[in-house]
């Protein structure tokens, strides 16, 4: 084989590799918003020190099979500091967040597929709720 023939092969292999690791992990799969009030946010990691939290949606889910009820949670991942901050000291309240959803998540990304990148509103619960 040529040399000018494997070069072309490589490149076409890599852009290949290159291709399916975008895909894989960086392509946005979905995007949207939920609103509820915040159960918590924290900082945690072994390496990668990633933010998640969780979201509580206000009404309720029913399994078919079990007949159990619980509550509609949606877990995500924040990269930005300052949206960070934004959730940090909104916590107790409603808010509503706007996602990015991933097909794969990245260590430094997260445990969840979904990665909050920004709150849309923030709004206290009144007392007594």
């Amino acid at each position: 084989m040529k040399r000018k023939t494997k070069v072309i092969i490589t490149l076409i292999l890599l852009l290949i590799i290159v291709g399916f690791f975008y895909y894989r992990y960086y392509f946005v799969f979905g995007e949207g918003t939920k609103a509820g009030t915040m159960n918590y946010f924290v900082k945690k990691g072994y390496v990668f020190k990633t933010y998640e939290g969780r979201l509580i949606q206000s009404g309720i889910r029913t399994q078919a099979a079990g007949g159990t009820i619980g509550s509609n949670e949606f877990m995500f991942s924040v990269t930005d500091e300052k949206v960070a901050k934004q959730l940090s000291s909104n916590a107790g309240s409603f808010l509503e967040l706007h996602y990015k959803e991933y097909l794969h998540t990245l260590p430094w990304r997260g445990v969840s597929v979904f990665v909050v990148d920004s709150v849309v509103s923030a709004k206290p619960l009144a007392p007594g709720m």
